[in-house]
């Protein structure tokens, strides 16, 4: 089983921009589905963006599109969540999330799903405020 740990979070003004990453240990994260999810205070856990295993696909959470970038480094055992032009409403505590998943079965909208992942970090908090 894998174990994840998040790093990067932290607070920025309205523009700003954080880099967040997620360090797989135990094993390698290539043939993993990885996802990136939020939670604020009172509201539900919602998926940011997520990658299939192998780098096969990507999607993102429509408010996010444009901003916010997930990339995979295979030699850091580590995937990244690059944040742009961070909002407000970006604000809130962030997960990654990880499946194995060696027939890439796991794409589009269901790589942003939480009920798909059976191993979480901990999580990093991003507060966007001026």
């Amino acid at each position: 089983q894998v174990q994840l740990v998040e790093s990067g979070g932290g607070s920025v003004q309205p523009g700003g921009s954080l880099r967040l990453a997620c360090a797989g240990s135990g094993r390698t994260l290539d043939h993993y589905a990885v996802g990136w999810f939020r939670q604020a205070p009172g509201k539900e856990r919602e998926g940011v963006s997520g990658m299939g295993a192998y780098v096969t696909w990507t999607d993102y959470l429509e408010s996010v599109e444009g901003r916010f970038t997930i990339s995979r480094d295979s030699g850091k055992n580590t995937v990244y969540l690059q944040m742009n032009n961070l909002r407000p409403e970006d604000t809130g505590r962030y997960y990654c999330a990880a499946i194995d998943d060696p027939r890439k079965t796991l794409a589009g909208i269901a790589l942003r799903d939480p009920n798909r992942y059976n191993t979480w970090g901990q999580g990093t908090l991003v507060t966007v405020s001026s």
